[in-house]
């Protein structure tokens, strides 16, 4: 059931793929993608390309996809090794794609959550001087994701 829903989601990505997001698999192995999202304009990632994992369980769509940035990123909500504060366990619905999804992570670099943060440290900065959060985080766009 996995996998026929997984190739459904991969022929809808092609079918009409999403702006500023992109995904499929790595290889032959459909369980594991790569995913791309594009720096939104206006944010301090804007001209950053940021690579994804996205590791799809085998009693998808019933359990989320694991997901993490391969691409640093000075985000809240990302953690240095790429984990991200997204709650898709509490959250999750089978009716959910991995666009969706994809989409979420695109609006959270956006608007980022100070308040249910993966980094206390970054949270606080950005809370507290949003002029340094954005000089970081663009000087980290340019270094690893450009």
């Amino acid at each position: 059931m996995a996998l026929k829903r997984i190739q459904k989601e991969l022929c809808g990505l092609a079918r009409d793929p999403p702006t500023h997001c992109s995904a499929g698999p790595m290889g032959n192995d459909l369980f594991f993608w790569q995913g791309t999202i594009m720096g939104p304009n206006d944010s301090p990632y804007q001209g950053g390309v940021f690579s994804l994992n996205i590791q799809f369980p085998s009693d998808y769509p019933f359990t989320p996809p694991k997901i993490t940035f391969t691409t640093r990123i000075f985000h809240p909500s990302i953690s240095r090794n790429g984990n991200i504060c997204l709650d898709l366990r509490k959250q999750w619905s089978p009716a959910f794609t991995i666009c969706n999804v994809l989409l979420s992570i695109f609006s959270m670099l956006c608007d980022p959550n100070p308040d249910d943060s993966l980094v206390p440290e970054i949270a606080k900065l950005y809370l507290r001087n949003r002029g340094d959060y954005d000089r970081i985080a663009r000087k980290w766009t340019k270094k690893y994701a450009m």
